[in-house]
């Protein structure tokens, strides 16, 4: 059997834009591991995604405990059942053994992983402070999770049905491969794709010119900002994609940076920080949700422009066969 090397897998399995979490923080470790799986053992993605399930369920032991030690070896146990998670998908697609249903339990896991440990760290600190504000806080960040995967479906399918309008006026095929809204991780694709919508390969631009143009105006317009356009260039260099705060920064500056600040009962009269963490997780979040509508929105008014042009042009040319 040919071994599997670290730059094989860097090349096969990590995704060409990524959470910045993952980029620098899973992924060096992750793929390490998946050089030794990989080559020396025969588990499966569906047994990683297992494994990630249990460490998860143990962070969540650990965070009702509520103390600064349980505290600390729960974070450190949600960030390994993380770097499991990732690698079950590195591992199905290098070996080629993912299955639709793997990708069920992966997302499904992955829900069932936070929800536990987000309700553990804020209710055990409920119980152990009698404070009110973590009941206050649990269900608003289970709201946030909840409307930025609603909020990644919709958009997702929304630029979908764009790519499809636009494809059919020019009598061209659909060069993506379709994902149900419903598929898991079409909410991380309307954080990950960086909305390039209506921008086509070379080969599929329209032969008329007048057409072309039509189509080239339609790029998504936050592309058409110099500044925007650098800093994007600048982090994908890196694999970093835009969208700095998305659903993996969220889950883990609560299930892990929040829980860390533990320590710093250690050196100074406070016990954590970890409303103030939730909450600018939660903020941050909502914030980049609200930057992917507005984006939406701008590009929506663009396609829409350039359909009906389009479309003259089109009665224009049918109106003149005719006659």
């Amino acid at each position: 059997m040919t071994a599997f090397t670290l730059a094989e897998i860097q090349e096969r399995t990590y995704k060409k834009r990524d959470a910045w979490w993952t980029v620098f923080l899973v992924d060096p470790l992750a793929g390490r591991l998946v050089v030794w799986t990989a080559n020396h053992t025969s588990i499966t993605p569906n047994q990683l995604t297992f494994g990630a399930g249990l460490l998860g369920l143990g962070a969540a032991a650990c965070f009702t405990q509520a103390t600064w030690p349980w505290l600390v070896a729960g974070a450190l146990l949600f960030h390994l059942s993380f770097v499991l998670d990732c690698m079950d998908g590195k591992i199905a697609r290098l070996k080629g053994t993912g299955t639709v249903f793997g990708a069920w339990v992966d997302f499904v896991f992955d829900r069932i992983r936070f929800f536990a440990c987000m309700m553990a760290l804020l209710l055990g600190q409920w119980v152990h402070t009698g404070e009110i504000a973590y009941l206050l806080l649990a269900p608003l960040l289970t709201f946030f999770d909840l409307l930025r995967y609603l909020n990644g479906t919709q958009i997702a399918k929304t630029r979908r049905t764009m790519r499809r309008r636009l494809n059919a006026l020019l009598g061209q095929q659909n060069d993506q491969p379709e994902q149900s809204e419903n598929e898991p991780g079409a909410a991380e694709d309307a954080e990950s794709t960086e909305t390039e919508t209506t921008v086509f390969p070379q080969h599929q631009q329209p032969k008329d010119d007048k057409k072309e143009g039509v189509v080239s105006s339609m790029a998504p317009v936050f592309t058409r900002f110099s500044t925007y356009q650098r800093l994007r260039e600048a982090l994908l260099r890196h694999r970093v994609r835009p969208h700095l705060f998305s659903g993996i920064e969220f889950e883990m500056f609560v299930c892990i940076v929040a829980p860390l600040t533990a320590l710093v009962s250690l050196f100074t009269p406070w016990p954590h920080f970890i409303i103030p963490v939730s909450v600018f997780a939660g903020a941050a979040l909502m914030l980049f949700e609200a930057v992917l509508v507005v984006k939406l929105w701008l590009d929506t008014r663009v396609f829409e422009a350039g359909i009906r042009q389009l479309t003259a042009a089109a009665e224009a040319e049918a109106n003149a066969a005719a006659s």
